[in-house]
């Protein structure tokens, strides 16, 4: 059964409730994973959602801050929720469905702004949040399961706008991508985006504090779509819907990754 999945950090479900109907109205995704809701599961708009045909959610809410949903027209149950990194906060939902994928939506932290651990706590969290997700993957060995999510970091030089310029930048230092790697390497994770486009530069991502965002074009690939290796080759048509970047006059600073799997 063919289907397709979205993964988009929407920066508040409900200051954007708009945007999110409008892509489920115009691009349809199956599943459409959400980062950043910014809310508790029962604030959700699950209403609005239903309406225009995703009558499944498994969601984590967190009051003001980060915050994970999943939303779906296939069928779905709730398949467990991750805390890392010693932090109790709403970074991760699964939801499994009726074909048996199981999909894990991630939401891993920015990591601040500078890229010490000794100086800055939050970069600490994020490189030991990623620690976990790798430790979790080694002893878990997902399989037939589909990882998104904003990851918060953008590991190849293509991923982002200048990497000689951005290498003690906070999403793309050595020390993130190494282990953004050992991540992906415990669970046999396959870059599905990478793997169907794999040259070129390609962004997710465009800074707020850029005024003129397109022309700029100073951006980041922090939002990944991964399988395992048992149904990477299932993986295919993916794309990023650039274009989102600029609906409305308050848009996320985020636009959708989307991935087609035929199983």
């Amino acid at each position: 059964m063919p289907f397709t999945l979205a993964t988009w950090n929407i920066n508040s479900v409900r200051l954007r409730q708009g945007i999110v109907a409008q892509l489920m109205e115009e691009e349809a995704p199956d599943v459409l994973c959400l980062q950043e809701c910014k809310c508790l599961e029962e604030q959700i708009p699950f209403d609005v959602f239903q309406a225009l045909g995703y009558t499944h959610m498994v969601a984590r809410g967190q009051k003001m801050y980060n915050g994970v949903a999943i939303l779906s027209k296939i069928p779905m149950e709730q398949a467990g929720s991750f805390e890392f990194a010693g932090l109790d906060h709403a970074r991760h939902i699964a939801g499994r469905l009726e074909n048996g994928v199981t999909v894990h939506n991630f939401y891993v932290p920015a990591g601040g702004d500078v890229p010490d651990r000794e100086k800055n706590v939050k970069f600490g969290q994020k490189l030991d949040y990623l620690t976990d997700m790798r430790d979790w993957a080694h002893k878990e060995k997902p399989g037939k399961s589909i990882l998104v999510g904003d990851l918060n970091i953008a590991p190849r030089e293509d991923d982002v706008w200048s990497h000689k310029q951005l290498l003690k930048v906070v999403s793309h230092t050595p020390i993130e991508v190494e282990h953004m790697a050992e991540t992906q390497e415990a669970g046999k994770w396959v870059d599905i985006t990478r793997q169907d486009i794999p040259e070129g530069n390609l962004y997710s991502w465009w800074s707020y504090r850029s005024p003129n965002w397109a022309d700029a074009d100073k951006g980041r690939r922090l939002d990944h779509i991964w399988a395992t290796s048992d149904i990477s080759n299932a993986g295919h048509s993916s794309r990023i819907l650039r274009a989102a970047r600029g609906w409305s006059e308050k848009p996320s600073d985020h636009a959708p990754v989307f991935a087609t799997f035929d199983l």
